[in-house]
């Protein structure tokens, strides 16, 4: 008698509803509120969590709050009469909430800024040892950690002039190599995609890939570019008018046929906001 062959199972796409076991957080952001010049709520009690050694995104439209978040963390609300009125952001045990940004940077975190904030009038290794200015364990120290960026980023071994002169991506690089100079327990980037083209976007996105899975580097990712932004990350949150709205694995969020609609670009013309969706069935989170 012939043996029945054996169908080999597909794999099952991944819960949306499974728990997802993470690493113990580095950094927390518990149920968090932010106002403006002291009347403009902004963040409607926001929390999240980055793992040691994860990249964690946070997707959303404009005007959800996510660069807000991150200048929650990075103290840099502080710049723009900015206050976390509510909650905690909890820092390697440490509650970081409203500190001076230059002692948050000394603890080991570095926002790379949305549009790269270079400083143009200075050459790309003065910008680069710029990045330096905390460290306290000598030139030596530096100097080899200035040639593992450039090893990173070879094309600014080349370019020995001003950083103003730089292209669009090469900025990106310099923005991103000026935060490894730092030695960052945790890495803050803001939109790393704008404003390149969909080569330099792809070859940017490889390089944070490559930090993180080399160096171990934990990066909290704010970007407009849903499909490389959970391309590289390990977990995803999604934020709507200053709340985060649903959150799970990049793998759930791949997966979850919301994302696919508003954010991967499965909507076509009828791509609407997640408020705006009467049949959405809406988390208690949400409420």
């Amino acid at each position: 008698m012939a043996e029945a062959a054996t169908i080999p199972a597909q794999a099952a796409a991944p819960d949306p509803n499974a728990k997802v076991e993470r690493a113990e957080p580095i950094l927390t952001v518990n149920n968090i509120e932010v106002v403006y010049d002291d009347v403009i709520l902004v963040l409607r009690g926001v929390s999240l969590e980055v793992p040691q050694g994860e990249i964690v995104t946070l997707l959303g439209p404009n005007g959800a709050g996510k660069t807000t978040t991150l200048k929650a963390i990075s103290g840099l609300l502080r710049t723009e009469n900015g206050e976390v009125t509510r909650g905690e952001i909890t820092f390697m045990g440490e509650n970081i909430a409203n500190s001076d940004p230059e002692k948050i940077v000394r603890k080991g975190i570095f926002q790379v800024m949305e549009g790269r904030r270079i400083i143009e009038d200075m050459t790309v290794i003065e910008n680069l040892r710029l990045g330096a200015f905390t460290r306290k364990d000598g030139s030596a120290a530096v100097k080899k950690d200035l040639d593992m960026v450039l090893d990173y980023f070879p094309r600014l071994r080349e370019r020995t002039g001003l950083a103003g002169y730089l292209s669009g991506g090469e900025q990106q690089m310099l923005a991103i190599g000026r935060a490894m100079m730092a030695r960052p327990k945790l890495v803050l980037l803001d939109e790393p995609s704008m404003g390149l083209s969909p080569l330099l976007v792809k070859e940017v996105f490889s390089i944070i890939k490559s930090l993180n899975k080399d160096l171990g580097m934990t990066i909290l990712l704010v970007e407009q570019n849903a499909k490389m932004a959970l391309g590289a990350a390990d977990f995803g949150y999604i934020m709507e008018s200053g709340k985060v709205v649903l959150d799970g694995s990049a793998d759930q969020m791949i997966n979850n046929e919301d994302v696919k609609e508003f954010y991967l670009g499965g909507g076509g013309e009828h791509r609407r906001s997640f408020k705006n969706l009467k049949s959405y069935k809406r988390r208690k989170r949400w409420l």
